[in-house]
This record gives structure tokens, C-alpha cells and sequence, in this order.
């Protein structure tokens, strides 16, 4: 906003005033914010009639030029010819003017009020006009361009509006003539709920009721309208174990070229505990190139299972019983891996008896437990050390400090886990600082419940080393399998032991032994699998998942191949198509020890029944068909072959040598 200047004219001709002349400069107008105006000088009074002369000058300085406003009022009567009237103005007033004060057409008055900012000669009339005519003209096309681009995304904009608005009615239109849709169910198919239902057993290790009372809760949500009861889960179970064993005799033959004549697989054999009246033999078959083709150590989902049966004992002839019957349908495995039990020893050697054996490998972790139970158990403070411990559970237990009570150990297999009761003990005296403990205190009553364990300190000390170090080395060796990169590194971990130590000596040994199999099989740069883990797991699920009060080895059986393998739609399928009368007939009739009780403990009387001839066998599940004449699949040459020569000689070239020909011809030799 501008301020209203006034300034005084004085012209003066011969010391005479002649006239005043009172200025202002009102605010610019609304028009064009360029500033264009009238001449405040001509634009008055109809100054510019006053001569022709003026007329022409005072329309074009009246034109858009100079952004000047119309003054109030002027006069110019008395002035004479030629006079210049000089009026002194603040530059930013810019006024010019020329104007002509005559009685005659010479005559002309000049004023020059000081205006520096344009002169006449600067640009002539035509080219302000033109540049004055091109500016208005950009401004103009560029509000024009503007506005139409608004116009035009203001009808979009409506336009998908109302097309919006129409299909909103007509979706509550149908809204209101027709109920709404039901949601799709999460389950449509019954091989849908079959998967889940064994993966919630097998993968979430929950028991049968509580995966019934889990579908029963998401029901609504996946759109079940029953849930299954608890023996629809266990017949579901029991059908995958049978399929997983159907699919045992399909298993592709990885063959390696040091030994064409096995089947590519290590076999895992083991023995469970007493599981009420009887024991597990279990067969489970590993990828001999596991290491080669996975990069972590063998779990439950790498290995396929081949035989789960239950006998009240198992000896060396009744082990070697079920793997040749085994090698009949499946062929010969690569290697037997098992651990130093005797049965399973003495089975080995009755199959080289008979031209049917193969190389045997001692499981890792069984073979650490044997040095270190050599080694330490006639230690003159280990019976000590296990008496305190017992001691120090006793006394620390429903006290404050119940928080350090020892870890639960299992008696059997006891040196398997020692090492966790040793590390126990010597985190527990670490505790225990020298100097005298204020009577009371939590340091006087922990020294009081530590009985003898103090004294075992030197045992201690030397049995953590000697585990950890086997710790290590194991960690190694199951995830990376023994190879000649394997070996060094258990090298350099085994310097923590002295060299005359009878554990390090023995485990150089066993790695020495075992490398050697690795070399002739061509494993000795991928890695040879030798640990049982996965058996020794799975035995350790399967009694989690026991039924009743008492654990029952028949029952477990039915239940333990069906954690091996990896699960999909695929074995699902394959559940439903078992009925019932081939899940009788592969199973028969299992003797459940929780039926026998319920039978016999409320009535008096009936013990003889459980003595009876024909009470049911034990469970025996075998992998491949029960005809073995028309299996498909028959077992390799042994590597008795040699002695059999002329035998092989006279099958066709597109037949099998079953394994009674093999048997027969060695019996021969």
C-alpha cells in the first residue's frame, strides 16, 4: 500500500508567482497489475484539447506506459511561452510530461518534473506497444492453459464420482435382495484335514486328544463341522506308519561306484530300553551322501524307516533274522551304524557268516561315552562324586537355594550325559569362595549342603575337560560327517587333552578306523555319516506319545514310523486309501497292555488269561510286500557273489536273484 504524496509546483517568471499545482499519487488502480495508468498531467480537465498539437501527445501518453494516476485538478492560464516549470518530486513518483501551454500553435509550456526512468527516444511507440501487446498475450495463454487443465480434471473427477455413487447403489441393491455369501472354508477337503490332523501329532508332538481339542476349537474358523475324536487320530497315525513302510521298497537306489552291489543307504540299527513287556528293534535307512547333498547333521525328516518290531529280548540270531529278511526285499545297505551293544555285534557277524555282511560303523556318541566311562569310571573320587551329588539334591531341594539343585541324569547310559552333572558341579563350587562366610548367610548354608563334593574338585576338573573336548569334536563331526577336513580339525580341538591321555588316544583311533571306511566307499572329501542321533530321537518322541499308565512297546511300534520322512498332501492321500481291513491285516491284532488291564486288574480270576496260547503276538512291521516272490523289488548280490558265480550265471539278464538262490548257493560253497 502506498502513501499519498503532495508536493508543490512554483513556477517562477520574473520573481512572479503564476501558479500552484497540487499533486497526488492515489493508490494504483484495479485494473492490470502491470501499472498500467492515465498521465496525471493530461488525463485532466481536457488539458489535452487545449491545442491540436497536444491532442495526439496527450493520447498516447495517456496510453499503458508510464502507470501514472489522474490528478485532482490544475491550471495553466497564466503561463507564458517557452516557461519550464520544474517540479522536484521524489523518484519514485516517476512522472513525466509534456504538455503545451499556448494562445498560438508555437506556443508550448515544458515541464520537467525530474523523470529519470524513461525518455521518448529510448523505444518508439509501435515496439512498447508490441512488447506491451506480447506480455499480455503470454499471460493470457498461460492462465488460459491453467483453468482448462483444472476444467478438465474437475470432470474427471466428477465423472468417477458418479460412477462410484452408481455401483455403490448397486451393490447395496444386491445387498438387500440377496443374503451374503458364506465364507470359504479354510479345510474343503478331507485330504486337507488328514494333513493337518498329522501334522499337529507329528510336527506340533502333541498327543491324540489334545489334537482332537485343538481342531475342535478352530472348527468355525477352518470350517470343520465335526472335529475328529481321539481313535480317528490314532487310525490316522497308524495308516501313515503303514504307508511310510510301503514306501521304504520304492526308495531310489543312490548307488556308490566303490560299491555297486549295496543300495546306496546306511542302515541305523538300535535297540530301545524295556518298554513294558517288551523291547524296539528299530531299522532306519540314511542317504549315504547326506553330507553331500544336506548341510546339517541327519534328523528325523532325512531318514526312512525299515523294520520296527518288539520282542520281549532281542539276541545277536534274533537281530540277524529281521536285517536278512530286510536285505531279501531291499538289498544290501552300505554300512550297518549301530552302538557297542552286544546283540547288535554278534547280529553283524552272523550276516559275514553267511555272505550277507557288510562294514559296520560305532556311533560317535556311544564311542565318546565308552572312553570316557574306560577312563573314569575306577576313579578313586567318581563314586564319591556321584554319592555327594545325590547328598547335595537332597539338601538343596524345598530350600532357598532349590534354584541349584543337580540336573536329573539317567542311571542306564549314565556316562552319555555325566557331562552335565560334572559342569553342575563345578559351576556350584565356584560359588564357594575361600575365606570364613558369616554364619547364616546364604554362603554358609550352601557350604553346609555341599557334603564330600568339594573333595572331588581334581575329578571334576579333569573329567570337563576331557567331555568338553569330546563335545566339541562331536558337534563337528555330525554336522559335517567324518572326512579329512573333519579329522584335522578334531586334531587341533584334541591338543587340549595331554598326548599319553587314554580318551584322546582312543578317539585318534576310532577317527583313524572309520576314515578308512570313508576312503574306500569315496565319502572321505563329502563326509561319512556316523552318528545315530536320529534313532536314538526317535525312540525319545515315540515314549513321549505313550498311552496309559504304563508304556507299552506294541503300541509305541504302530506309532514310530510314522515320525520319519517329511509329510504332504501326497501321504495324506495315501492315509485314505487304506480301509480298515488292510490296516487289520498288516497290523493284526496288537496286544495292548492298557486292554490287558482293564481286562484282568478289576476281575479277580482272570490271570490265566494272560498266559493264554493264542493271546496276541508282539508287533512286527517289516518294509516291502509280504510275497516276496512277486515283489518288485529283490535284493542285490552280496558280496559273497564270488561263491555264487555260477548261480548268477543262469538268471536272465531281466531277472532278479532272490534271496534264497543266494543263500542256497553259499550253503553250497
Amino acid at each position: 500500500m502506498q502513501r499519498s504524496l503532495m508536493a508543490l509546483v512554483v513556477v517562477e517568471i520574473t520573481g512572479t508567482l503564476v501558479f500552484m499545482l497540487k499533486l497526488a499519487v492515489p493508490p494504483p488502480a484495479k485494473g492490470d497489475k502491470g501499472g498500467i495508468t492515465t498521465n496525471p498531467l493530461l488525463a485532466t480537465a481536457r488539458f489535452d484539447q487545449w491545442d491540436p498539437l497536444t491532442a495526439t501527445e496527450a493520447t498516447m501518453l495517456a496510453s499503458n506506459r508510464f502507470g501514472f494516476h489522474p490528478v485532482v485538478s490544475h491550471g495553466l492560464s497564466s503561463l507564458p511561452r517557452h516557461a519550464v516549470v520544474r517540479v522536484d518530486l521524489p523518484a519514485s513518483a516517476s512522472l513525466y510530461c509534456l504538455a503545451s501551454a499556448f494562445k498560438s500553435h508555437e506556443e508550448s509550456v515544458a515541464l520537467d518534473l525530474g523523470c529519470k526512468r524513461r525518455t521518448p527516444t529510448a523505444m518508439s511507440a509501435a515496439s512498447k506497444v508490441k512488447y506491451s501487446r506480447q506480455r499480455w498475450k503470454q499471460k493470457a495463454k498461460s492462465r488460459a492453459d491453467d483453468n482448462r487443465y483444472l476444467r478438465k480434471e474437475l470432470e474427471r473427477l466428477k465423472r468417477e464420482r458418479d460412477a462410484y455413487k452408481k455401483r455403490a447403489k448397486q451393490a447395496e441393491a444386491q445387498l438387500r435382495v440377496q443374503p451374503p455369501a458364506a465364507l470359504r472354508p479354510a479345510i474343503e477337503r478331507k485330504v486337507d484335514l488328514v494333513h493337518v490332523t498329522l501334522e499337529l501329532f507329528v510336527r506340533a508332538r502333541i498327543s491324540f486328544r489334545a489334537v482332537s481339542r485343538v481342531l475342535g476349537v478352530l472348527a468355525a474358523p477352518l470350517g470343520l463341522a465335526k472335529a475328529p475324536c481321539p481313535q480317528t487320530v490314532i487310525n490316522w497315525v497308524t495308516r501313515l506308519s503303514i504307508t511310510r513302510l510301503q514306501q521304504a521298497s520304492t526308495l531310489p537306489k543312490n548307488l556308490l561306484s566303490a560299491d555297486p552291489f549295496a543300495n546306496g543307504f546306511i542302515w541305523i540299527i538300535d535297540i530301545s530300553i524295556a518298554l513294558g513287556s517288551g523291547k524296539l528293534l528299530a531299522v532306519l535307512a540314511l542317504d549315504a551322501r547326506h553330507h553331500a547333498r544336506q548341510a546339517s547333521a541327519p534328523g528325523l525328516e532325512h531318514v526312512h524307516p525299515l523294520a520296527v518290531s518288539v520282542a520281549e529280548s532281542w539276541t545277536g540270531e534274533a537281530v540277524a533274522e529281521v536285517l536278512k529278511e530286510l536285505i531279501g526285499t531291499l538289498g544290501r545297505p552300505v554300512a550297518l551304524l549301530k552302538d557297542g551293544g552286544s546283540a547288535l555285534a554278534k547280529a553283524a557277524d552272523e550276516l559275514s557268516a553267511e555272505a550277507l555282511g557288510t562294514r559296520c560303523l560305532d556311533d560317535l556318541s556311544h564311542v565318546a561315552a565308552n572312553l570316557l566311562k574306560h577312563q573314569y569310571v575306577h576313579h578313586p573320587h567318581f563314586d564319591t562324586f556321584l554319592s555327594a551329588c545325590g547328598q547335595v539334591s537332597k539338601h538343596l531341594k524345598q530350600s532357598a537355594l532349590a534354584c541349584l539343585a543337580p540336573p536329573k541324569t539317567s542311571t542306564k547310559a549314565r556316562f552319555m550325559n555325566l557331562h552335565r552333572l560334572v559342569k553342575w558341579a563345578d559351576q556350584l563350587l565356584q560359588h564357594c569362595r575361600p575365606g570364613a562366610a558369616r554364619a547364616g548367610s546364604a554362603l554358609a548354608k550352601l557350604r553346609s549342603a555341599l557334603d564330600q563334593l568339594p573333595t572331588c574338585k581334581a575329578f571334576i576338573g579333569l573329567f570337563r575337560r576331557d567331555a568338553e573336548t569330546l563335545l566339541q569334536c562331536q558337534e563337528v563331526l555330525k554336522v559335517k560327517g567324518l572326512s579329512e577336513q573333519t579329522r584335522e580339525q578334531c586334531h587341533q580341538i584334541v591338543e587340549a587333552m595331554p598326548p599319553s591321555s587314554p580318551v584322546r588316544r582312543g578317539f585318534e583311533a576310532w577317527m583313524a578306523k572309520h576314515l578308512a571306511v570313508a576312503s574306500e566307499l569315496g565319502l572321505d572329501t563329502v563326509g561319512l555319516p556316523i552318528s545315530s542321533d536320529p534313532i536314538e530321537s526317535l525312540f525319545g518322541v515315540v515314549k513321549q506319545r505313550s498311552q496309559g499308565p504304563i508304556k507299552d512297546a506294541d503300541r509305541l511300534a504302530v506309532y514310530l514310523p510314522a515320525f520319519c520322512g517329511q509329510r504332504s498332501q501326497g501321504d495324506a492321500a495315501h492315509v485314505l486309501e487304506i480301509s480298515v481291513a488292510q490296516q487289520q491285516e498288516v497290523m493284526g491284532t496288537v496286544s495292548s497292555l492298557s486292554k490287558q488291564r482293564r481286562q484282568v486288574l478289576p476281575r479277580p480270576g482272570s490271570l490265566e488269561s494272560l498266559f493264554e496260547a493264542d493271546r496276541p503276538r508282539h508287533v512286527e512291521l517289516l518294509a516291502g510286500s509280504k510275497n516276496r516272490s512277486k515283489s518288485a523289488i529283490v535284493s542285490t548280490l552280496s558280496n559273497g557273489y564270488e561263491l555264487v558265480q555260477g548261480t548268477c550265471s543262469e538268471v536272465d539278464d531281466e531277472g532278479t536273484l532272490p534271496l534264497n538262490s543266494v543263500l542256497a548257493g553259499a550253503s553250497r560253497a
